[in-house]
């Protein structure tokens, strides 16, 4: 409790405190001690003040230095700018003009494809006439946080691939032909690029799929030999379990075979002793 805090909350310093403000310090020097904010005598020393105080001026102090519920400490300031992560988004959106990326593909009685590592210009038309043309996202790189795709395909077809996390809008419309819209909608990725596709399909189509890319060979690789050590690990420890539980069922067996013994053993102890009796009677019958 500070003193703005106190004037924040309609309060003056020199009102006197309640129980419930003085716990409410308390609290915060708990929270203080287990965040390793204050040691154990600085504690006791603050706590033993806390309840002692009258006033929200002598309850102030306690917690000048220390976060308190309600107020926002400031901010740090870094000055060290760290790399962009590998693989992140950021790292794919380059900004600035669209650094060489070609703004048009066009294919007529034949085909354009772009895949790989490539920019997406800000803008790009893509013509397919008597032909098909293929344009794969996947790795590639964006102009902007925001690219516009505009297909005209004409008794042709040309085909997006876009990675998981991209949102894609689709205002296209197709005339004895196919727009695919099946992935419009789908929320994107924060800081992921926004592709808007457009255009018109005439006797043609243009489809669109979200598509992973495919692991290389040495991550199938080691993909692999991951599994093979996890079913091995696996069969060792049902190995492992088959002996405890063999171990387990021989214990109990000793157990009953002990249990056994122990009543035959009474049983023919008891005999013996009706046995002894029986004598005695007999003879003390006979006058012996």
């Amino acid at each position: 409790m500070t003193d703005d805090a106190a004037d924040a909350a309609g309060t003056t310093p020199d009102l006197r405190a309640s129980d419930a403000d003085r716990e409410r310090v308390a609290e915060v020097l708990r929270d203080a001690v287990a965040e390793g904010r204050l040691d154990m005598s600085e504690f006791e020393e603050r706590l033993d003040a806390t309840y002692k105080a009258r006033t929200y001026r002598e309850l102030a102090p306690i917690t000048r230095d220390l976060p308190v519920a309600g107020v926002t400490p400031p901010p740090v300031v870094d000055l060290h700018k760290d790399p962009v992560p590998e693989g992140s988004w950021a790292g794919r959106i380059v900004g600035g003009a669209d650094s060489g990326a070609t703004p048009w593909a066009v294919a007529v009685m034949s085909g354009f494809e772009r895949k790989g590592r490539w920019v997406v210009p800000r803008r790009m038309n893509c013509v397919a006439f008597w032909g098909g043309g293929e344009l794969d996202l996947r790795q590639a790189d964006f102009s902007a946080g925001e690219v516009e795709i505009n297909c005209v395909a004409v008794m042709g077809g040309i085909q997006i691939t876009v990675p998981p996390g991209v949102e894609v809008v689709v205002r296209g419309i197709g005339i004895m032909g196919g727009f695919d819209h099946r992935e419009a909608g789908v929320p994107g990725d924060p800081g992921a690029p926004r592709v808007i596709v457009t255009g018109v399909a005439f006797w043609g189509g243009v489809g669109i799929e979200r598509k992973k890319l495919r692991a290389s060979k040495a991550e199938r690789r080691r993909e692999r030999e991951a599994r093979r050590e996890l079913r091995r690990e696996e069969r060792g420890a049902r190995g492992v379990q088959g002996a405890h539980r063999r171990m387990l069922e021989g214990h109990r067996d000793l157990l009953g075979e002990g249990r056994r013994e122990a009543r035959e053993e009474y049983r023919e102890a008891r005999e013996e002793y009706r046995e002894e009796r029986r004598d005695r009677r007999g003879r003390r019958g006979y006058g012996e």
